[in-house]
């Protein structure tokens, strides 16, 4: 990817990553963080195309961590990675004061840049979210605002983007109201911010509507064929990006749904890969949704699949 401008570290495909966990009765409810198997995923995404890795988002489960836990996370994926993808850290805090705290470890930490979310358990006012996003910007990273209205109750619309976007180190919103007509309005009425698609199943729809990038959730699971369909996505290859698009969006759209951060790491189990339990307050899919999960997953691992067959015959 480009380098050109300080804020073009943002785009690309930045993978929130999953967290694995171990058995360990000292830890919290029993998990401990595992930070060998998280590295060696880190890396194996980036060896599989992606541009980089998201530490510490809510598919991270960072409100789950302790704050040991979750500055190790940070520190284990710029190690996996260093040189060979960018880091884009989790700075989500209830107040200012906290993620500016997480920026300046991100910062002393070597990341790449920080995704941040407007205060977590507040819902603020737009006078509020902007003075959170000046603090957190004024650490100096670039920095990609969080649009998470669901979880948040704090819309960043376009016309408060505008404003956002004044901010100095503010380069990137990842949107995720799933309202694909926002990313040309925020073309509109923000020009210089780059608009991130943050969920998965109305990707191809924001890449070819100008976004300039994705923070992922199922290239957890799929990596080189996600980077291939970003790649043919901001090419144009609309035939192509279709036909590797629609088998798999009936499990995208899981990465928009109550129960992602699970249903992605049972998508990981199947393509062989460690998922595990989550932290609570996850439990485990009820066995209705576990049933869904896996008829989405191997309806697109087959896809694949024939579609693999199809490239190796042409």
């Amino acid at each position: 990817m480009t380098t050109s401008s300080p804020g073009a570290v943002l785009n690309g495909v930045v993978v929130a990553t999953a967290l694995p966990y171990r058995e360990d009765a000292s830890a919290p409810a029993g998990l401990a963080v595992d930070l060998d198997k998280y590295a060696e995923h880190c890396s194996w995404l980036v060896d599989n195309g992606c541009d980089g890795v998201g530490p510490n988002g809510s598919l991270g489960e960072y409100s789950s961590l302790t704050d040991d836990e979750r500055r190790a996370v940070a520190r284990t994926a710029i190690g996996a990675v260093a040189g060979r993808g960018k880091v884009i850290v989790g700075v989500h805090g209830v107040g200012s004061h906290l993620a500016a705290r997480w920026a300046e470890a991100a910062a002393e930490d070597g990341a790449d840049g920080v995704l941040c979310l407007p205060p977590t358990m507040y819902r603020a006012n737009p006078g509020e979210v902007i003075a959170h996003f000046e603090a957190v910007a004024a650490v100096g990273l670039p920095v990609m605002v969080y649009n998470n209205p669901f979880d948040t109750k704090v819309d960043l619309t376009p016309a408060l983007l505008s404003e956002i976007a004044a901010i100095d180190n503010v380069f990137a919103v990842k949107e995720f109201s799933g309202d694909v007509r926002r990313v040309l309005e925020i073309k509109e009425q923000a020009p210089g911010l780059d608009v991130i698609s943050g969920a998965d199943d109305v990707v191809l729809e924001s890449l070819l509507m100008g976004a300039a990038g994705w923070f992922a959730g199922f290239p957890n699971v799929f990596p080189a064929e996600s980077a291939r369909l970003f790649q043919l996505a901001r090419a144009g290859k609309l035939e192509e990006a279709r036909a590797l698009y629609e088998p798999l969006v009936a499990a995208f759209r899981w990465d928009s749904r109550t129960e992602f951060v699970q249903a992605i790491k049972l998508g990981m189990e199947m393509v062989g890969r460690y998922g595990g339990p989550c932290r609570p307050p996850r439990g485990p899919l009820v066995p209705a949704f576990r049933e869904q999960v896996t008829a989405d997953m191997r309806r697109a691992i087959d896809a694949l699949a024939a579609l693999g067959d199809e490239g190796q015959r042409a």
